[in-house]
């Protein structure tokens, strides 16, 4: 099966054929580094490194950025409460952000572009907008004119002014219509600002994504991805931009979005207070535990996000790492060669399906279960291996993840008393076994009986 992605351009699932197969391109609308992410921002890097991983595997290269904004009102109030320029804020929150989703498991994009560093470029596609008509000065702003571009709307499908009822925009006298952004605004003194054919200034949001992906991907890119609330008016904007400063091509060939985390029943905001950050959740939780939650659930959904999702995904990795445990002697070559299994290729060539690709994975880890003979063991050992790594699991030892939060003193400590349980149960002390058994469990500690004899976890 070749890959086939869900284009929200087209509203239905097409086959993926990049413009240059050598090469696919593909943008991924990064965080606004004014505070640290919240796990919904993380959904996104999580599920589209699982694409970019297979657009590598499948084209031998891909060219991939994930951009930062680093400059926004949101960081320059930041900077003024604290006293600070505004670098102080993104480098801080730019370089957590990295951490956090370095913990997750994402792979780092082949580019990062930041749009202070792209101002420049931003101001040369807002003089083309303003030569070709699409773009006008007033009351010390740029902006561009929707009125302009016939396509405006196509994005999401929807009538622009049934858009602009629902969404939040900025009714101000300067503008000829209400539906007109913002391209260029002015700075005051204590503003960041650079210098302009139309004074001194900062960027509107919209533009800085179209100039970084026409400045790093070209002017007509394969994939552009983001959370299902850019898709208006953050990506309509960038389609109408892009297209009218680059003579009406293409801005982007298909575009994915991801739905939203939900928390309590409603999208998770950091505006409405209804967050977990990454950062926190990375101290309660292990990590590969909350990659596993998000990718549970098809990218396209919403997924909602409690605290009893993430405590499955701790006790199905408990169980798929104890598998790898029990199948330790079996010869299944370096964990990083291992082949990933069609049926999981299959699922996610089939729009990204991970919630297939994980059930492959319980099936294959339910045969090695069984297995008894050693060619059947190492066969369906390197098939989970590879099959985990499709999708970014399962890659440490798993003495490695039993261990977790725990010292070498502890885990020898735990296994002589399990030893000495299955002693005591052997010399038929059933009461010693049970005290054992009650004092490993008050400490976290559950037993489980395998063919291969028992093995422990902690809770």
């Amino acid at each position: 099966m070749s890959l086939r992605l869900h284009n929200s351009l087209t509203r239905r699932l097409e086959p993926f054929a990049p413009l240059d197969p050598a090469c696919p391109t593909m943008y991924l609308c990064g965080p606004t580094v004014y505070n640290y992410v919240h796990i919904g921002n993380a959904r996104g890097p999580v599920a589209f490194g699982v694409l970019a991983a297979l657009l590598r595997r499948r084209y031998g290269a891909l060219r991939y950025a994930r951009n930062v904004t680093d400059v926004d009102d949101k960081i320059n109030a930041a900077a003024q409460a604290a006293g600070v320029p505004i670098s102080t804020i993104t480098d801080r929150f730019a370089a957590a952000y990295r951490e956090d989703m370095a913990a997750l498991g994402v792979a780092p994009p082949d580019l990062e572009p930041a749009a202070t560093a792209h101002i420049p470029q931003i101001v040369a596609m807002i003089e083309r907008l303003v030569a070709s008509g699409h773009a006008y000065e007033a009351g010390g702003h740029v902006l561009f004119a929707v009125a302009s571009f016939p396509g405006y709307g196509k994005l999401s499908g929807r009538d622009p002014e049934e858009m602009l009822a629902g969404a939040r925009v900025e009714v101000a006298p300067y503008k000829r219509d209400p539906g007109d952004f913002v391209l260029w605004k002015p700075s005051t003194g204590d503003l960041p600002g650079w210098d302009s054919p139309w004074g001194r200034g900062r960027p509107g949001w919209h533009i800085e994504c179209s100039a970084m992906a026409a400045a790093h991907l070209g002017e007509t890119i394969d994939i552009h991805a983001g959370g299902a609330d850019l898709q208006f008016p953050h990506h309509e904007n960038e389609v109408a931009q892009s297209e009218c400063a680059h003579g009406g091509r293409i801005f982007a060939r298909y575009w994915l979005h991801n739905g939203m985390l939900e928390f309590g029943g409603a999208k998770m905001s950091k505006s409405v207070g209804n967050i977990e950050k990454v950062h926190d959740l990375l101290q309660q939780h292990p990590a590969e535990a909350l990659r596993y939650a998000l990718l549970s659930a098809h990218y396209r959904q919403p997924l909602d996000w409690t605290p009893a999702l993430v405590e499955q995904s701790v006790r199905t990795l408990d169980r798929l790492y104890g598998t790898l445990r029990d199948l330790g002697d079996a010869d299944a070559g370096a964990v990083g060669d291992a082949t990933i299994p069609a049926p999981v290729e299959a699922a996610l060539d089939d729009d990204l399906n991970t919630p297939a690709a994980l059930a492959e994975i319980a099936r294959i880890a339910g045969e090695a279960r069984k297995a008894t003979g050693p060619g059947e063991r190492a066969r369906l050992k390197r098939e989970l291996l590879g099959a985990g790594r499709a999708l970014g699991l399962l890659q440490q030892d798993p003495a490695t993840w039993f261990a977790r939060g725990a010292s070498g003193e502890d885990d020898a400590r735990v296994q002589a008393l399990v030893d000495e349980r299955a002693a005591a149960k052997q010399a038929r002390d059933f009461a010693r076994a049970d005290a054992i058994r009650d004092a490993l469990a008050a400490d976290g500690i559950v037993l489980e009986d395998t063919p291969q004899g028992v093995r422990w976890v902690r809770r």
